[in-house]
């Protein structure tokens, strides 16, 4: 429980971050990043300033990549296939997860 009085009024924090804060939270080369938005693999909106925008859901995704395509020595194709796959895994267990609870 936070201690610090709620302001109706404040602005909500940022869900989007720009395209050097998101090479820097993740620790992705651009060169890479430009590779992943190329697959369609992450989406990127654009601003008046036309950068690019990146979501905060995006980094867990991005850092997991990361980490299996270095661990495993995959190409980045290979590494987003792995990803896909462990999140419909997750999305799956989740679903049998509900599920169970209906027959308690």
């Amino acid at each position: 429980m936070s201690m610090t009085p709620k302001h109706p009024t404040l602005p909500a924090p940022s869900t989007v971050m720009v395209w050097e804060e998101f090479v820097q939270v993740t620790g992705v080369d651009p060169e890479r990043l430009q590779e992943l938005l190329a697959l369609g693999w992450i989406e990127a909106r654009s601003n008046a300033a036309r950068r690019h925008l990146f979501r905060d859901a995006d980094i867990y995704r991005v850092r997991k990549l990361e980490r299996i395509c270095c661990d495993f020595e995959l190409p980045v194709l290979g590494g987003t296939i792995i990803v896909d796959l462990l999140e419909r895994i997750d999305a799956l267990e989740q679903a049998v997860r509900s599920m169970k609870h209906f027959e308690d």
